[in-house]
Parts: structure tokens; C-alpha cells; sequence
């Protein structure tokens, strides 16, 4: 019968504090959508002065500037100045933004500096808006993770607290480009958060909310790339969709390995990494020559792809340089994202498959190619499906989307170690576990795994006796590392371990010590109901590696005793739930039994027979 104290254990760990983090989020989000809004602009206002020569914020697309061949040295100067800005403001402005928010998340304890706020969203305007190809989400992201940091610094917070405001800050960025709160907020969940707790994920869910209703005065409501609305796919469609999936997960791993392969590349360049970004502008430049939509933001792109308009070999050419230059761009150090190069490489994908489908359309297909490309580079199943929906509002292709999403995603989880996300935070030399479990120390309570039984020992007995008893092999005592003390009445009055005998031999009465005086009195307890994961907690912080377990009516009467290897007994527990399998199925001793029927009924007819 389960005790009545059970009711003690909630489902979740979230208290009080949720709702000072939920107010603070509130400003993080109107916050984070007026450093959007501030990027945005500072892309248009850049893109203009350099590729039109006149000012403007509204976003322009390089591809349509007269500049000619001219054109190929504006992105040099744009990496220059990016790598200036990294070498003499701070080299975390290199990269596309979310292995940095990981890096702060990982190692830094959720804190960023200011001068990351202010460089971060310069660099990448001016590396975007001079024709790098990338996207404004990447570095939102991490402009918008800084000033959610900034904002949580001012207060006595947590690390998990500034974690949690930092990711919201994140998460609002990205809500304010793309109009898109709930993919904002499973990217979070999927990605940086390391965990799926209210105490994160209702904060960072305000913040996108906030974020997206600041976002309709500023830049616009959604959808960002409205479409005509597909009809529900049919098998036909599914079997594309997965097949497509498939092709999507290669792309994604040549797309990763085709990154880090530039990376290493630059690295063993005799320059200084400041000119690496110059260099890369120099390969974005002459491609800007080959396929001038391969330059900037691409929305534009975007939105002719979703539309069916890009076919046959432009398309191929608009993947192929795309995808080489933006690889070489990242590689060099420079400041931009990766949402929107996967989405137009995606696309690009999907509008070439539909050559070889024979049903649906080429802006269905590339909705699908894009959204599995996604999934399958940033290994964000969830985040691509639903990010592509919100882009879109075209509800109808969930089946097909969300299947080809998880193909390409479990293609990649295969084939790669790690995603082109996590890449650069390996090489830094730090893992990201990127499976969420509930820890076996948070399922299992103390009464799971205590050792019942104990042998206690009087309080009066000699410590000198309790030795022999020992020396002796006493088949009750020796087994054991610790023994619970109790009075005459059976109280629990103290602990005494293996350790306090030992050095009670030194001691100068020694010949008259006894128990309790030896051992550690009042003893450090817990209870029968009490969560693994807080036990080890008071273990951990009182010193000892074990806890005599009381009734919690009757600190005095002893229950058990929870030791190490206690806890070692429940992560057993959860490995053979994982790995354990069972060497028979019913189905299988089914068969079985019916071969062996059928063999002796065709014995006792051979019987028969005979």
C-alpha cells in the first residue's frame, strides 16, 4: 500500500520562482524583437549603401545591382571588416550564433558580454548586407540570448535562471525575424535548453509571445512566405516524401562535413585568421558572378521557390553555388546564420526532385525539401516541421513534411556524430548530450533501492568489541561498511562507519570508547519517500556516502540504510530498461509450441502406422 506521504512528489520540481522569471521574460521579449527590428534594418541600410549606393532599409536582394564584376570585391571588404571587428572587438562574433549561445549555455554559466550584444548584430549586417549569404536568425539568436544574459546579470539569478533568460532572449530573436513563437520555442527545447521543464520552457514561451505580437508594428505580420495551400498528400506523395527525406540526409551530412572541411582548410592557411573573412568574401564574390541569387539574405529565393518558379538547371546551379559558397563564407569565421542558406539549399532540393516525381507540384516539393533539410543538418525534427508551417501557414502537407523531416533526421543521427551545430562546440572540447531522459535519479525514490535489515549496533558497546567482532568475521557485521547505532529502546541516536573505527584506535581512550562515542552522532537521515536525486543531493553536500533511512513521523525509528551502491543499483536498473531484450517473444514460443505439436502428432501417427 503506498504510504500516505507519497502525495508529497509532484510531477514537476517548477515552484514560486517560475513567476519572476515569467515577468522578466516579458521585458526580454519586447526587448529582443527591437534588437530584430534593429538588425533587419541594418541589413537593408547596409545592402543598399554598398550594392545601390543609396539609402534605404528596406531588404534588397544584391542580385539585382549593376555593380557587374566590380561586385566580387564588396564581400572582401565585408570580411575584412568582420575580421577586423573579430580581432580587435571579440572573436565571438565569428560563426553563426548558436554554437556560441551553446558555448555561454556549457561553459560560461549562461553570461555574456555586452561587447557580444552590440558587435554581434553590427558584423553580421554589415557580412549579410555585402553579400554574404546567410541568414539573419543566427546571429538574432545570439544577439538575443546576450541581452536576455545582460538583463538576468542584473539580478541575483541562478545559473539555470540566466540560462533560462538567455534562451528566451534567443527564442524571442527568432520569433521576431520569422514570425514563427513555436518553432522558436522547440528549438530552444531541442536545442539549447538541455532540458523540458516549466520552469524553462513557460518563460522562453512568453518571451516568443511577446515577441510575435511586438513584431506586427515593427517588421510586419506572418506568414512570412504565405503560399497556395496544398491539398493532403496522398500515399504517392508519402513515398516522395520519404524518399526525399533520404536525399535531404545525405545533403545535410556532405552540407556539414563540406563547412568543417573549409574550417580546417583556413586553418592551415599561414595568415592570421583576421584575413580569413576577406578571403571567404573573395569566393563569395566570384560566385555572386555565377549565380548572383546565391548572394544575401534570399528571401526573395525563398519565396520564388515556395512558389514553383525555380526549376531545372538554375535551380541546380542556385544549390550548387549556395551551398560552396556559403560553406566556404562560415568557414573562414565570418559572422552570419544557417536557417535561411539551409531553407534556399532545401528548397533548391526539393525543386529538383520534382523532375523526377510524378505527383504533386515543385512548391510542394520544396516546402518538403526545405523543412528535411533543416531536420536533417540541425538534427531539429520537431523545430523544422513546425518552422515551416509557420513560414507558410500551408497546414495540409503535416504528413508529408513531418515524414520527410524524420527520415532526413534519423539519416543523419546514422551516419554523423554530430550535428553542424554541435561540431564546433566538440572542438572546443566540450559534448553535448543531446538525448533528454528523465535521470534514474529523479524515477526512483529512496525506498527503491535502501538496503532493509540493517544490523544496528548498542550505543554502549565498546568500540574495542565491535573491532574483534570484526577481525573475527562476524558473518552479520562484516558484510557491512556502516551500522546504524540505536539506544536501549531502539532508537536511532547516531552512525558509525568502518572509518571512525579506524581512527578510534589512536585515540587515548580508546580501551573506553564506545560506539557513540566513535561515531557520528546525530546522524545525517532521509526518508523512505524522498526523490534519489534530492539524497543524493544532502550526500553530496554533507560528505558522507550513506544515509540511515527513518520513518518521517519517527525521526528515531530506522527503516533502512540508502548507500552508493544503492544508487549504483538504479542507474543498473535504467541501463538493462535500455539494452536488456527479452530473448523470446509470445509470438515465437507460440510457434514453437505448435511445431512441437505438430512433430508428435506426426509421430503417434508414424506409431499408428507401424
Amino acid at each position: 500500500m503506498a504510504s500516505r506521504h507519497d502525495d508529497r512528489l509532484s510531477d514537476f520540481t517548477t515552484n514560486s520562482r517560475l513567476l519572476v522569471l515569467a515577468a522578466m521574460s516579458v521585458v526580454i521579449g519586447a526587448m529582443s524583437s527591437l534588437v530584430a527590428y534593429a538588425l533587419v534594418w541594418l541589413i537593408g541600410v547596409a545592402t543598399n549603401l554598398v550594392w545601390y549606393h543609396r539609402y534605404s532599409s528596406v531588404l534588397m536582394s544584391p542580385a539585382k545591382s549593376a555593380l557587374g564584376i566590380a561586385g566580387v570585391f564588396v564581400p572582401v571588404v565585408g570580411g575584412l571588416i568582420v575580421g577586423l571587428m573579430a580581432r580587435y572587438g571579440s572573436d565571438k562574433i565569428r560563426g553563426h550564433g548558436i554554437p556560441e549561445a551553446l558555448e555561454a549555455i556549457l561553459i560560461g554559466q549562461s553570461r555574456m558580454s555586452a561587447k557580444v550584444a552590440v558587435l554581434k548584430p553590427l558584423s553580421s549586417a554589415i557580412a549579410i548586407g555585402t553579400g554574404g549569404p546567410f541568414g539573419a536568425e543566427g546571429p538574432i539568436i545570439m544577439t538575443g540570448g546576450a541581452f536576455g544574459s545582460l538583463f538576468a546579470q542584473g539580478f541575483h539569478l541562478s545559473a539555470s535562471e540566466r540560462k533560462t533568460l538567455l534562451v528566451a532572449g534567443a527564442a524571442a530573436g527568432m520569433t521576431a525575424i520569422f514570425a514563427t513563437p513555436i518553432a522558436a520555442v522547440l528549438l530552444a527545447v531541442e536545442l539549447l535548453l538541455f532540458e523540458w521543464k516549466p520552469r524553462s520552457l513557460i518563460p522562453v514561451a512568453i518571451a516568443a509571445i511577446v515577441a510575435g505580437a511586438c513584431r506586427v508594428p515593427l517588421l510586419g505580420h506572418g506568414p512570412l512566405f504565405p503560399v497556395t495551400p496544398h491539398p493532403a498528400p496522398s500515399w504517392q506523395e508519402l513515398t516522395a516524401a520519404f524518399a526525399l527525406g533520404l536525399c535531404a540526409g545525405g545533403a545535410s551530412a556532405i552540407a556539414t562535413w563540406l563547412v568543417y572541411a573549409c574550417e580546417d582548410g583556413f586553418a592551415k592557411l599561414p595568415l592570421h585568421p583576421m584575413w580569413w573573412p576577406a578571403l571567404g568574401g573573395l569566393a563569395v564574390g566570384i560566385g555572386g558572378l555565377l549565380e548572383p541569387r546565391a548572394l544575401g539574405v534570399g528571401y526573395d529565393t525563398i519565396s520564388a521557390l515556395l512558389a514553383g518558379q525555380l526549376a531545372g538547371l538554375a535551380v541546380a546551379r542556385l544549390m550548387a553555388v549556395k551551398a560552396l559558397i556559403w560553406a566556404i563564407a562560415l568557414g573562414s569565421g565570418t559572422s552570419g546564420g544557417v536557417l535561411a542558406p539551409l531553407l534556399i539549399m532545401g528548397g533548391s532540393l526539393g525543386a529538383i526532385g520534382a523532375g523526377w516525381i510524378p505527383v504533386g507540384d515543385p512548391s510542394l516539393w520544396a516546402a518538403i525539401g526545405m523543412a528535411a533539410m533543416l531536420g536533417g543538418t540541425m538534427r531539429s525534427p520537431l523545430t523544422a516541421a513546425v518552422f515551416l508551417l509557420e513560414l507558410t501557414h500551408d497546414l495540409s502537407i503535416v504528413p508529408a513534411l513531418f515524414l520527410a523531416c524524420v527520415t532526413a533526421h534519423g539519416f543523419t543521427v546514422l551516419v554523423m556524430r554530430r550535428s553542424i551545430l554541435t561540431e564546433k562546440v566538440a572542438r572546443r572540447g566540450y559534448h553535448i548530450a543531446r538525448e533528454y531522459t528523465v535521470s534514474p535519479l529523479a524515477r526512483f525514490r529512496v525506498a527503491d533501492v535502501m538496503e532493509q535489515n540493517i544490523p544496528t549496533i548498542p550505543a554502549n558497546m565498546p568500540a574495542d568489541a565491535l573491532l574483534r567482532r570484526l577481525a573475527n568475521d562476524d558473518p552479520v557485521l562484516a558484510p557491512c561498511q556502516a551500522w546504524p547505532i540505536v539506544d536501549a529502546a531502539g532508537a536511532l541516536v547516531g552512525i558509525i562507519t568502518r572509518r571512525d573505527l579506524i581512527a578510534s584506535v589512536d585515540r587515548e581512550d580508546a580501551e573506553t570508547l564506545s560506539v557513540i562515542g566513535a561515531g557520528s552522532t546525530p546522524a545525517i537521515t532521509t526518508h523512505a519517500d524522498t526523490v534519489l536525486e534530492e539524497a543524493v543531493g544532502v550526500m553530496l553536500a554533507r560528505r558522507v556516502s550513506r544515509l540511515p533511512v527513518v520513518d518521517r513521523d519517527d525521526p528515531t525509528r530506522l527503516i533502512g540504510l540508502l548507500e552508493w551502491k544503492g544508487l549504483a543499483r538504479a542507474w543498473q536498473r535504467a541501463t538493462e530498461d535500455e539494452h536488456f531484450r527479452d530473448s523470446t517473444t509470445r509470438l515465437g514460443a507460440r510457434l514453437r509450441l505448435i511445431r512441437r505439436a505438430r512433430r508428435r502428432a506426426a509421430a503417434d501417427r508414424q506409431s499408428v502406422a507401424t
